[in-house]
Order: structure tokens, then C-alpha cells, then sequence
């Protein structure tokens, strides 16, 4: 393990995204300390993780097919499923951190508590164990899925609530009547895994989703996308466009299921993947309804008037980006994200984000070029521009999210994975970043 005085890297977080800029960083010979408040690596993936941050439930699957979701030097042995379980990746992970020897370089069970500006443009890391060290440089790379975002719905409600971060298994839900508010997916994994159990199961949407089943022609559904994408050369929303028609085809029209179609075109959101969903609701065992209008004592009423008896409640509502460890002067996640290539602050150098992104397309490829991106940058090997510019590339890519999805709190981190991809490599190329 690095010295906590000497080493000019802080990297906080052990998850998928800490691992991969360690490892990134370790190939390039740059010195680095890291911190995990957990025990072992792997962040939500490790389920149960006694950081006590990781969201995921027993039945987890990771929506992204095998063959586009690992780091590119190790591929996914192709005996494992196409959609992974919580723990089939996270033994992958264990296997990537092993292979390239990352465990020794992490400090567990460290939680950082602070980090402020120091003396000489460097960073105060105050750390769990009572240490302040300084660094040139933090990476910040502990996740974003991991502090609840709760609705505000009028009235009161008699029976149990929890949000979705701290739903593990249906047992707790055994006979009873249930609602599950959100319709991402989390809500409806969740919603498919209480109805074999729960008396019955009601999911609740405000604006309604496009639902897009995880097998087309028996093919991962991201299979399609990026084979279309590659073989067309096609920008993103055009490829989602053709999608969209191939679903339709494939599955039908989902309002025959009761579930109304969203106002806007799939290309401008996160579609939700499931394929049990609209089966499960043409069984019966889920039913859909509306937003909620008022909690009503032992019972919900909804905006179409209707008025159902529940027992318990589960929030899939998704998460708020928290960084408790930043004031909010470094960091105000109330504010718009503005980093250059969303990971660098051009107010306060040295201060960066990995991970810090909702791709339309796979995270953990995405956050492996952005750990080279980061090594390169922080090697020399990539010439950053003046501040100007770096505000000029972000003004760029918030009038194109604009432009893209929804103007909403869940939209907020998303960007284009082949944008992203495009314009770190071009970097790499020619030695300095632009716009």
C-alpha cells in the first residue's frame, strides 16, 4: 500500500468505476492511494455490502448483455449467462481486481468524511481513521445510486414504506397488497419479483415508460441496437428510432396492456427492459395504474379517481447525486453537472469525477475509457485546454441534453456512450483535449 503522504492520487471508492481508474492509473506507473468504506471491493454490486450503500436486491440481473458489458482487456467468459446476476459480476469483478493486482492498493473499511482545498492548489482528504492527507489530485468515483430520492405525496399512509434502496427480497411481503410507485427499472424488477408472492401487486407511473423486452428473435436486445448502430453507422438517436420500430413489431402495443405510451418519442428516455412485465400484467398479476393523487390512510387514491387498499409501499424513484464529503460550493448536485468531459471540474482543478454518468449504452466500458482517458491526462500524455474552452464543451453538452431527453432530475447524468467514447479517443490521438 502507498504512503498516504507521497502518493499525488486519492482515489475514493472501491466499486466498478474505483477499480477500473486503480487499475488505469497502476498501468501507467502513477502513484496512487485508494479508500473504500466497505471491507472488499465492488460497491453495489456486492450485495448486502456493509458499506451499507449498494442498492442491489437478491434477484438483481444486470440489464446490459454479457458481451457489451465488461472492461475490454478481460472479456466475460461466454459460459456465463447473457444478463448476469449481482453476484456473477461481482466475482468477475473480483477476478479483474485479482488479475491486475488492485486489493493492495486499497484502504478498506476508510470512509472519507472531507475534502477541502489545501495549501499549494492540492486537496485535504480528512479520512475515518483520523488521517488528513493531501493530494494533487482526488478521483471521485463512490457512485451515484445510492441516496434515495423520495416523492411528496399528499395525505398519510397507515401501512409500511421503504424505497427501493432498501428492498432485498419479496418475503417481508407475503400476503399482503403492495404498490410499487416508479416505472424504471428497478420499479418493475422489483414489481416481478413481489408478485409470485405478495396477494397482489399494483405499479404506479406518473408519464408512463416505453418498455422494451431484454430478447428480440431470442437475440440481447442491446445486441440489436449496437450491431445496427455499427453496421449502419448510425448516431445514436436514429439507431433508438429504428429500435423503436423493431419493439413495436416484436411486442406490440403496450397500451393494450393498460400502460398508456409516454408523450415523447423512446429516444428521448431510458427505455425500462423487462420481459416479463407485459406478460405479467396480461396474467394478472401485476396491474397498473396511474400517478398517485393523495396517500388515504390504509389506502392510495389515484389521479384517474380510483382508490385502492394497500398495505405496504415501495419508492422506486431513484437516486439524488450526493457527495456528503464536498461542500457545496465544490459541489452542488442542485445545480447542472458542469464537468469537461464530465469528469473534470474547471473551477477546481484537481478535483474529479469517474462514473459520474448515466449512459445511453454500457456504464462500465464507458468508465474504463474514462480511467485511460484520466491516466493519459494525468501522465501528460493529453493537453488539457484554458478554462474558457473547458466551459464552452460543457455549454455544448447541456444544450445536447437538452436537446435529447427529458428535462428531469433522472436525466440529468445521462450522455451518449459513442459521443463519449468518440471524444475521449480522439483526445488520446492527438495528444490534447478540446471541445
Amino acid at each position: 500500500m502507498t504512503n498516504p503522504t507521497t502518493a499525488p492520487v486519492c482515489i475514493i471508492g472501491g466499486g466498478s468505476s474505483g477499480v477500473a481508474v486503480a487499475k488505469a492509473l497502476k498501468q501507467r506507473g502513477i502513484s496512487f492511494d485508494c479508500f473504500e468504506a466497505g471491507s472488499d471491493i465492488g460497491g453495489m454490486w456486492r450485495y448486502q455490502n456493509d458499506n451499507g450503500l449498494s442498492s442491489a436486491y437478491a434477484s438483481l440481473h444486470i440489464d446490459t448483455s454479457r458481451d457489451n458489458l465488461g472492461y475490454s482487456d478481460v472479456p466475460i467468459p461466454r459460459n456465463l449467462p447473457d444478463f448476469l446476476s449481482h453476484a456473477q459480476f461481482l466475482a468477475y469483478l473480483e477476478d479483474y481486481a485479482d488479475r491486475f493486482d488492485i486489493r493492495r492498493h486499497i484502504t478498506f473499511r476508510t470512509r472519507v468524511e472531507a475534502v477541502t482545498p489545501a495549501a499549494g492548489g492540492r486537496w485535504q482528504v480528512r479520512l475515518s481513521d483520523g488521517r488528513s492527507p493531501a493530494y494533487a489530485t482526488v478521483i471521485i468515483a463512490n457512485g451515484h445510486l445510492w441516496d434515495p430520492r423520495w416523492p411528496d405525496f399528499q395525505g398519510r399512509f397507515d401501512g409500511s414504506q421503504i424505497h427501493a434502496h432498501h428492498y432485498r427480497t419479496a418475503d417481508p411481503f407475503q400476503d399482503r397488497d403492495v404498490l410499487v410507485v416508479g416505472l424504471g427499472n428497478s420499479a418493475v424488477d422489483i414489481a416481478v419479483d413481489l408478485c409470485r408472492r405478495a396477494r397482489s401487486v399494483t405499479i404506479s407511473t406518473r408519464r408512463s415508460a416505453w418498455i422494451m423486452p431484454k430478447y428480440l428473435m431470442g437475440i440481447p436486445v442491446d445486441r440489436w441496437s449496437a450491431t445496427i448502430s455499427r453496421r449502419l453507422h448510425l448516431p445514436t438517436r436514429i439507431t433508438r428510432m429504428i429500435m423503436a420500430r423493431l419493439i413495436r413489431l416484436g411486442v406490440g402495443d403496450q397500451r393494450r396492456f393498460g400502460l398508456p405510451r409516454p408523450a415523447h418519442p423512446m429516444w428521448r428516455e431510458h427505455a425500462t427492459l423487462s420481459q416479463e412485465l407485459l406478460p405479467y400484467i396480461g396474467h394478472g398479476w401485476i396491474t397498473p395504474r396511474p400517478d398517485i393523487a393523495r396517500l388515504d390512510g390504509d389506502g392510495v387514491c389515484f389521479v384517474d379517481g380510483s382508490r385502492q387498499r394497500i398495505d405496504a409501499i415501495i419508492h422506486a424513484t431513484g437516486y439524488k447525486t450526493t457527495m456528503p464529503f464536498l461542500d457545496k460550493a465544490l459541489f452542488d448536485p442542485d445545480q447542472p453537472i458542469s464537468l469537461y468531459r464530465r469528469m473534470l471540474s474547471p473551477e477546481h482543478p484537481g478535483l474529479i469525477f469517474a462514473g459520474l454518468v448515466q449512459p445511453i449504452g454500457p456504464t462500465i466500458p464507458l468508465v474504463e475509457h474514462q480511467a485511460r482517458w484520466l491516466a493519459a491526462m494525468l501522465a501528460g500524455d493529453i493537453r488539457l485546454p484554458d478554462r474558457a474552452t473547458q466551459l464552452r464543451e460543457i455549454a455544448r453538452h447541456h444544450n445536447r441534453q437538452r436537446r435529447s431527453y427529458l428535462d428531469t432530475a433522472r436525466y440529468a447524468l445521462e450522455v451518449d456512450f459513442k459521443t463519449c467514447i468518440r471524444q475521449m479517443a480522439a483526445d488520446r490521438r492527438r495528444g490534447r483535449a478540446g471541445t
